[in-house]
């Protein structure tokens, strides 16, 4: 399956991530153009000065954050170049010639895996599970956890 090159070496899967998908970063776009259109930033700036208001008086840095949210697009896979150029654990991966974690004995335990809990939890360490039960083909086709 040619998606298999979309499972990254940490179990997840590109195919799951808003910036694969484009998904978000298409609705921060089109919000700032909305916001843009409606002058919203003037009505944010006359609304924050009412006392149940004051959170519009942040409207300049959420503007900027949907103009970041817009550039988190990740066109290639990992496995192609994609993601993090500093992902220590592609790193590790191809240092050792395996596929992916789930090849490795020492996956159960990885403080490489851990890196990703907070983004994650513990959904890269279930996927690996099911890879190393299954294989990716498998994987891919199934319940895969983001």
């Amino acid at each position: 399956m040619e998606n298999n090159s979309l499972v990254t070496y940490c179990g997840l899967c590109c195919l799951d991530c808003h910036g694969h998908t484009g998904k978000i970063p298409d609705l921060a776009r089109s919000l700032r153009s909305e916001l843009r259109k409606a002058h919203y930033d003037k009505f944010a700036e006359a609304l924050s000065e009412l006392p149940f208001a004051q959170g519009f008086k942040q409207y300049q840095e959420c503007y900027d954050v949907l103009g970041l949210m817009m550039k988190f697009r990740c066109k290639k896979g990992c496995r192609d170049g994609g993601g993090p150029p500093f992902c220590i654990i592609r790193k590790c991966c191809l240092d050792q010639n395996i596929q992916g974690c789930w090849d490795c004995n020492q996956a159960s335990g990885c403080e490489k895996l851990d890196s990703l809990n907070k983004t994650h939890g513990d959904a890269h360490r279930k996927n690996i599970g099911i890879i190393k039960k299954r294989a990716t083909d498998a994987f891919l086709k199934g319940k895969r956890y983001w």
